[in-house]
């Protein structure tokens, strides 16, 4: 049976972090902006042609995610078919090719933000899709991901960390919890099998 000291209840309700506070009006913003944006087009020419812009839109984002899609596929069958047979000679990766993960991310993330409806959506989309870009935007993410940051209590990124106990004097202790509270369930008997 594992006790440990339980932590004094705080005077002050934990604070939410700067992005779940800051990512709904973000949101809320981003779709007025997208509605404005949309009306204003539509004054200049006509609502047809922004419907027209709005399927145009559609239809690329699907192919590219389509194509997307059977890259990742392609490149998962030549994983798994290069582990089975050892004898075969491996593609060394070129100088713009990691083995980290093949690419098909942003193209993916492009063509969801040229599926969803809006302008501003659009011209991002057609930037994840663009190489220089996509190339450009991949990189930044892969640096914002792999670096070491420090999550703050409560945020998105704490939900993915270990499970810790604070002590009141500010020490973490790694643990984990063990409840003896239930009985233990009774051993289940199965008759012998007769041959």
């Amino acid at each position: 049976m594992t006790f440990a000291a339980t932590p004094s209840p705080s005077p002050r309700p934990p604070q939410r972090s700067r992005a779940r506070r800051f990512i709904p009006l973000g949101i809320a913003a981003w779709m007025v902006l997208e509605i404005w944006l949309l009306t204003v087009v539509a004054g200049a020419t006509n609502g047809l042609t922004v419907f027209l812009l709005l399927v145009a839109g559609v239809i690329v984002g699907g192919y590219a995610i389509k194509r997307a899609g059977r890259r990742a596929w392609q490149n998962l069958t030549e994983g798994f078919q290069a582990e089975s047979d050892p004898s075969a000679p491996r593609k060394p990766a070129s100088s713009g090719e990691r083995q980290s993960g093949s690419g098909n991310t942003v193209p993916m993330a492009g063509g969801l933000l040229l599926m969803v409806p809006g302008l501003l959506s659009d011209v991002l989309g057609l930037l994840c899709l663009f190489p220089p870009t996509g190339k450009l935007i991949q990189r930044r993410a892969e640096k914002l991901l792999t670096r070491r940051a420090s999550y703050a209590p409560g945020s998105f990124g704490d939900a993915f960390q270990q499970a810790r106990m604070h002590r009141p004097d500010g020490k973490v202790v790694q643990g984990e919890v063990i409840r003896d509270d239930q009985p233990p369930s009774p051993r289940r008997q199965d008759p012998p099998l007769t041959g």
